[in-house]
C-alpha cells in the first residue's frame, strides 16, 4: 500500500496532476483496497487489540489520548439492485445507476451523467462532458497552520507548518548511547526531570517541567496502516514527500533523528524497538515481561500550559513492583505515534505524589536506573547531576505521553 499513497488529499498534487483517468484510477484502487480488506478480514482497532492481549490491564491516558476518535474500523460491502456499496470507517464507495461516488474523510468524489467532481478540504475539482478540467484551490496555508493528512484506511495525521529552519533538534536524552551537547543542557526541558534516587522522599522540592512531544495530533494508526508505510532512513525523502514535510525544516530534522536513533544498534544487555502502532508496543512488551504486566504514565491535573519550570513538593512515592525488569516506551517527534521503546533488568519504578507551589496535582512516574556503567559518559543526566557512569542509581521524571511497564 505504501506505493500508492492517496494524492486526493492534498491540493497542490490536485492541481498539477488531476485528470479524469486519475479519477478512475483512485476509484478503482479504492474499491480494490476495501473489497480486498472484507475479503481478507476486518483491521482490529488498537483498542480492540489491547482489550483482548490485556483484559485486565487499564489503558494509561498516555495511550487514550492517541487514539482516534472513529473507534470502528469494519468494512460493509452491500450488494443490490441499487448497484454495490462499500462502507469503511470514514469512507463510503457506491456504484449504482448514477455512475461512482466516493466519500472519504473530507473529500468527496462523484462520477455520474454529469461527469466527474472532486470535492477536497478547501479543493473543488470538476470534469465535464466538454472534457475540460476546474480546479479551485486555496493559497498555501501560512506556515504554523496546520492540515490534516491521510495515510489509509483509519490513518489520519496532522500535519503542521513550522516558521524558520530547524533549530535545536536534540538527540533524546531517554536513549543513553548519545552525548548532551550544551545548547541541550540549555533549553532541553527534558533536564529537570533528571535526580539521584536519594532525592526521591517525602517533602523534597524540585523544580519540574512536565512536557508533552510536540507533533500535534500524531495519533496511533493502525498496524496494517503503520506496517505498509517505510521506516526507513533510505526512505526520508519518499516519507517528506508523503507527509507534506518540506526539506531542511523543523519538521524534516525531527523525523530523520527519530528514524536514525531507531536504527542504532541497542546497548549491550538491553533490548528496543521502535513502536509505530499500539498493536507493536503490546507484542514487545508481553514478550518481554508476560502478559501479567500493566502500563503506567505520568499525569498532571492542570489546565495551564506552561513553558518554564513549576516548584513541585512530593507528598509520597511507592515503588510499582518489586521486579526489577521493566519496558520504558518514550514517545518521538514524528507525524503519527511512535514510540521507542527498550526494556532494561535494572530499573525501579515508583509512582509519585507531586503537588505543585500553584496547587497543581500531579501522579508522575519515576524510573531509577541501577546500572549506568555502560552509559555516554556525557549523556545529559550524568552532565545535569554531576556524576560519573556506575556510581549511583540515576532516576528521571516521564514525560506526560511516555509510559513505563512493569510485570504484577
Amino acid at each position: 500500500m505504501h506505493e500508492h499513497p492517496l494524492p486526493f488529499f492534498q491540493s497542490s498534487f490536485l492541481i498539477k496532476r488531476i485528470s479524469f483517468t486519475n479519477i478512475m484510477e483512485f476509484l478503482r484502487f479504492l474499491s480494490f483496497l476495501s473489497l480486498a480488506m472484507v475479503v481478507s478480514h476486518a483491521a482490529v482497532a488498537p483498542e480492540t487489540y489491547w482489550k483482548s492481549m490485556l483484559p485486565n490491564t487499564p489503558m494509561p491516558k498516555a495511550f487514550t489520548d492517541l487514539l482516534n476518535d472513529d473507534k470502528s474500523t469494519d468494512v460493509q460491502v452491500g450488494v443490490g439492485k441499487g448497484g454495490v456499496s462499500v462502507h469503511a470507517p470514514g469512507t463510503n464507495v457506491g456504484v449504482g445507476k448514477g455512475g461512482v461516488s466516493v466519500h472519504a474523510p473530507g473529500t468527496n468524489v462523484g462520477v455520474g451523467k454529469g461527469g466527474v467532481s472532486v470535492h477536497a478540504p478547501g479543493t473543488t475539482v470538476g470534469v465535464g462532458k466538454g472534457g475540460g478540467v476546474s480546479v479551485h484551490a486555496p493559497k498555501s496555508k501560512p506556515e504554523g497552520d496546520c492540515e490534516k493528512v491521510y495515510v489509509g484506511k483509519g490513518g489520519v495525521v496532522v500535519r503542521c507548518h513550522h516558521k524558520g529552519k530547524p533549530t535545536n533538534v536534540h538527540v533524546s536524552p531517554f536513549s543513553y548511547k548519545y552525548a548532551a551537547n550544551d545548547d541541550q543542557l540549555k533549553d532541553d526541558p527534558n533536564v529537570a526531570l533528571f535526580f539521584l534516587q536519594k532525592d526521591l522522599h517525602r517533602g523534597n522540592s524540585m523544580n519540574l517541567h512536565f512536557t508533552k512531544t510536540t507533533t500535534p495530533s500524531s495519533n496511533f494508526l493502525p498496524r496494517k496502516v503503520a506496517d505498509s508505510i517505510p521506516f526507513s532512513s533510505e526512505k526520508l525523502p519518499e516519507l517528506y514527500t508523503r507527509f507534506a514535510v518540506k526539506p531542511d525544516t523543523v519538521e524534516s530534522e525531527s523525523m530523520k533523528k527519530t528514524i536514525t536513533e531507531c536504527e542504532q544498534k541497542p546497548m549491550e544487555g538491553e533490548k528496543k524497538l521502535c513502536a509505530t502502532s499500539l498493536e507493536a508496543m503490546v507484542d514487545f512488551s508481553t514478550t518481554e515481561l508476560g502478559k501479567n504486566v500493566k502500563a503506567i504514565s505520568t499525569e498532571v491535573n492542570s489546565d495551564k500550559k506552561r513553558t518554564t519550570p513549576l516548584k513541585y513538593t512530593i507528598e509520597g512515592a511507592k515503588k510499582v513492583t518489586a521486579a526489577t525488569r521493566a519496558v520504558v516506551c518514550h514517545k518521538q517527534s514524528y507525524p503519527y505515534a511512535v514510540f521507542y521503546c527498550h526494556k532494561t533488568t535494572t530499573t525501579e519504578a515508583y509512582v509519585v505524589s507531586l503537588v505543585g507551589e500553584d496547587d497543581t496535582k500531579g501522579k508522575a512516574v519515576a524510573v531509577c536506573h541501577t546500572d549506568t556503567a555502560k552509559w555516554n559518559p556525557k549523556h545529559l543526566a550524568f552532565r545535569v547531576l554531576k556524576v560519573k557512569p556506575g556510581t549511583t542509581p540515576v532516576c528521571h521524571f516521564l514525560p506526560e505521553d511516555h509510559v513505563v511497564w512493569v510485570p504484577y
